[in-house]
């Protein structure tokens, strides 16, 4: 039986479930990530860790669904990865540039005495990525979707998503309305427009790592540690995002709904081309 012929009361049912069992995989992951305080063992374990989330979800659609897991194809896995962190890392980029236009953001030194600590929370980042977008992407969006149609699945997986940060330090419900915005909708269009977890997985990697590692913003109000550039941010909290960090930015805000909306109208294409 097909998601979007199945019964209302067992689809209820069956994605609570499948939503619980994604989670509490991704809180495993989180614990095994805390595994070593030795830089490179926690590299191994974070790449291990991210494959066997990758290789859980696929064995649980096999089983689950009964048929195999279409959005996580080998051959898309470089391409759609790579496109992803320059679309997370760029994004991030043209924040920054915008706050530095309006005086609101100032380097001040670069260079770190931890190197190791900036390759650690690269990694760190890999498996958040890839744990948050088979939560809400591969199962909530992909769910919702193909039983209630794209607009439901994308309004519904962005407002739980910036639900899910409302328990970060700092976080107000401006900062998680922000971030179903910004992120929420950008992460369920691109998982829409490229049907893979790749592009995605990418996006949200490079989005956490360069604004905290990088530019030394609070990742989702958290201390993402050590960072390449060292900075004073001055200036309004609605602007700067203030002890959030740049996620609670009105700039963060419209920039994200921007390519949100560039993503919405590269869908739109590619379905007209479809229809004869």
């Amino acid at each position: 039986m097909s998601i979007k012929s199945m019964p209302v009361w067992k689809w209820v049912l069956l994605l609570i479930a499948s939503f619980v069992l994604a989670l509490l995989m991704y809180a495993g992951a989180q614990m095994a990530g805390d595994i070593s305080a030795i830089d490179w063992v926690n590299w191994i374990i974070a790449i291990a860790v991210s494959a066997a989330m990758i290789a859980l979800y696929a064995v649980f659609v096999k089983w689950f669904e009964k048929h195999p897991a279409r959005d996580i194809p080998r051959a898309k896995l470089v391409g759609d990865t790579a496109k992803g962190l320059a679309v997370g890392a760029g994004f991030m980029a043209a924040v920054v540039l915008v706050m530095m236009a309006f005086g609101l953001y100032r380097i001040t030194g670069a260079g770190t005495d931890r190197p190791l600590a900036i390759i650690s929370a690269f990694f760190l980042f890999l498996y958040v990525g890839v744990g948050e977008e088979i939560l809400f992407r591969g199962v909530l969006f992909r769910w919702i979707d193909e039983k209630w149609g794209f607009v439901a699945a994308l309004t519904v997986s962005a407002l739980l998503f910036g639900a899910m940060h409302y328990g970060q330090p700092g976080a107000t419900w401006w900062s998680s309305l922000a971030i179903a915005i910004e992120a929420g909708l950008l992460l369920g269009a691109a998982y829409k427009y490229s049907g893979t977890l790749w592009l995605p997985i990418g996006i949200h990697w490079a989005w956490n790592f360069v604004q905290g590692n990088v530019f030394g913003f609070q990742v989702s109000g958290g201390n993402a540690g050590k960072s390449l550039l060292q900075a004073t941010v001055n200036g309004p909290d609605c602007l700067t995002g203030g002890a959030f960090g740049a996620e609670a930015s009105i700039i963060t805000v419209i920039l994200g709904l921007g390519l949100s909306v560039w993503y919405l109208w590269r869908i739109h294409l590619k379905n007209a081309r479809k229809t004869p």
